[in-house]
């Protein structure tokens, strides 16, 4: 006799029963019940005996059980769903070709069922995939910079709200947060289980303020917590002052002010990387789409160019560091 799992009835029925109870009396989310039925699968089916591996055949016998989906390969459809959401305009899909996001957040170690942090998400582009992404199983939470001017983060932050209030199926769980630039705090210490920013640390780096930025992604980072930046990647050998205006910054630069605030640099990837851009434009990296900042002028080669050349890198933070906070 077999549950409706296809596990014998026999003395591990309790825990088969068990399992199966919780499922009907829970509230589970796609991440948690793949988890679970993971579990479950993974149950000896005789005291001392493995359950044998699931056959190739296509006619297998029925006793004989098929694993549950990977979590990698349960992230990856839903990153798949996301990407394609209708929410998304075609603009924002026009990006994909240079941003990469799947690849770049599988490369993250994104999962649906994290708490994940984005600062300084500007008006959105990876808002409109993260908080989707994570909305069921997750928590989304975009870090805005506090400001009393009516400048561009004033703008984006107005949009990101307006955003979020306009979507409620997609973004009614996603948070905003104002932090102090000179003096940040992201949340509770070791709270987090991704830290995430996009082409950011060269305005940081501008304003001075990159040191206190990581040392804060440090402590609201858990433990074993990950640290993902891409930004405007500099030629090998440029200084930072002969680029720091520019928008490119030394990739060397970017992992010393990381591990300078205690992280580990775990591996960098060229998902994001553009061999075209040469990066000795007129206006620096803004030459380039999307702003495109000379306007007509050599409008058709810089696009040709595309987007920049970016390091994407990935940071941990130790498993034996503590709260820092203090």
């Amino acid at each position: 006799m077999f549950s409706p799992y296809g596990v014998a009835m026999d003395a591990d029925a309790p825990r088969v029963i068990a399992m199966n109870q919780a499922m009907k009396t829970a509230r589970f989310g796609a991440v948690r019940m793949a988890v679970l039925l993971a579990a479950a699968l993974a149950l000896p089916v005789i005291a001392g005996q493995a359950v044998p591996a699931a056959s190739a055949e296509p006619d297998q016998p029925a006793n004989m059980l098929v694993p549950p989906t990977s979590a990698s390969d349960f992230t990856a459809t839903q990153l798949d769903s996301v990407l394609a959401g209708s929410w998304r305009s075609p603009s924002s899909r026009a990006r994909d070709a240079y941003r990469h996001p799947k690849a770049t957040l599988q490369f993250f170690g994104i999962r649906p069922d994290q708490t994940l942090i984005e600062i300084t998400p500007g008006g959105g582009w990876y808002s409109e995939i993260l908080a989707p992404l994570l909305h069921d199983d997750g928590h989304y939470i975009a870090a805005v910079a506090a400001s009393t001017r009516d400048g561009e983060d004033r703008r984006d932050d107005s949009a990101l709200h307006r955003t979020f209030a306009a979507d409620p199926a997609h973004y009614g769980k996603a948070r905003i947060v104002a932090f102090d630039p000179k003096a940040p705090v992201l949340g509770p210490p070791a709270s987090a289980d991704r830290v995430l920013t996009f082409r950011n640390v060269h305005n940081w780096v501008m304003a001075d303020t990159a040191p206190a930025m990581f040392k804060a992604f440090f402590t609201v980072l858990r433990p074993g917590g990950v640290l993902g930046v891409v930004d405007h990647r500099a030629n090998d050998g440029a200084s930072l002052d002969s680029v720091k205006q520019s928008g490119y910054l030394p990739t060397g630069y970017v992992v010393k002010l990381a591990t300078d605030a205690g992280f580990t640099l775990d591996e960098s990837s060229e998902v994001n990387a553009n061999p075209k851009d040469t990066k000795d434009y007129p206006k620096g990296v803004w030459t380039l789409p999307p702003t495109l900042t000379l306007g007509e002028q050599d409008r058709a080669t810089y696009q040709a160019i595309g987007e920049s050349d970016r390091m994407t890198l990935r940071f941990v933070k130790p498993e034996a560091a503590g709260d820092t906070s203090h």
